[in-house]
């Protein structure tokens, strides 16, 4: 089962490196769905596991690190962290009250993966004109809002931290050059990822044997995805990545 493990850590970090999203996205169903994982398990190591290999794409990337907006990545976190620490206590009263994680998990998933599948469609920033005559004021006020929106999809879930941190980020500042907009993205997921995680780790929803066997595949995968991905036009990986995140998603329900 190790070994199942690190493989499926090498696919989804391939995938990864080839589109730059999704790894929540299709780690966790496949934990959960392939693999029989309980799904609060699946959701907190995942977490983590995002955490981790967003801080060291960050680290392989580093000059993204001069591209972060800091003022939209506070706002966003303002948002999403506040709502994972509810989301977090919602959920260990829900377990300690003896139901079971995976009727709020399951559909929570579902839910998160049609956002993503929304947001990677729309990466030519369909809906950026109906946001461009906001004020500095309610512009802020939507990002917090957005952010803890994310911040509780992503807690549940560990589905959207990039997918729809990104899509917010796009539809909410079009002047973003793209390097901004992956830079921002990151600054803001990776502590949402790593609060989530760690809460979950509270809760007992993390396996280490699962988290290190992830890792252990996910490395090598990203570097070998990053240059398949050069290779194999954006147009195309998309579409296909999002059909396949639809059909997870409605196995979800």
């Amino acid at each position: 089962m190790t070994l199942s493990y690190v493989a499926s850590g090498i696919l989804v970090g391939c995938l990864l490196g080839i589109t730059g999203v999704g790894g929540g996205a299709l780690m966790t169903p496949l934990l959960i769905m392939a693999f029989q994982v309980p799904a609060g398990i699946a959701v907190g190591t995942d977490l983590l596991f995002s955490g981790i290999t967003k801080a060291l794409g960050v680290v392989i990337h580093h000059k993204k690190n001069s591209n972060v907006n800091w003022r939209i990545a506070s706002l966003l976190t303002v948002g999403s962290i506040p709502a994972s620490i509810l989301s977090l206590l919602f959920l260990g009263q829900y377990a300690h009250s003896g139901h079971d994680l995976t009727a709020i998990i399951k559909p929570a998933i579902g839910v998160a993966l049609l956002l993503t599948v929304f947001a990677l469609l729309n990466k030519k920033r369909a809906l950026t004109p109906k946001t461009s005559n906001l004020s500095t004021r309610r512009r802020a006020q939507l990002t917090v809002l957005l952010g803890s929106i994310v911040g509780v999809f992503v807690t549940i879930s560990s589905v959207g931290a990039g997918a729809l941190g990104t899509a917010v980020i796009i539809i909410l500042y079009p002047s973003l050059s793209a390097l901004e907009i992956v830079g921002t993205g990151l600054a803001f997921s990776i502590p949402l990822a790593f609060v989530a995680g760690c809460g979950h780790l509270t809760l007992g929803n993390v396996s280490g044997e699962l988290l290190a066997s992830l890792l252990i595949g996910s490395l090598p995968g990203i570097w070998l995805g990053s240059i398949i991905g050069s290779k194999i036009p954006d147009a195309v990986l998309r579409p296909v990545l999002a059909l396949v995140l639809l059909i997870v998603a409605v196995r979800c329900f």
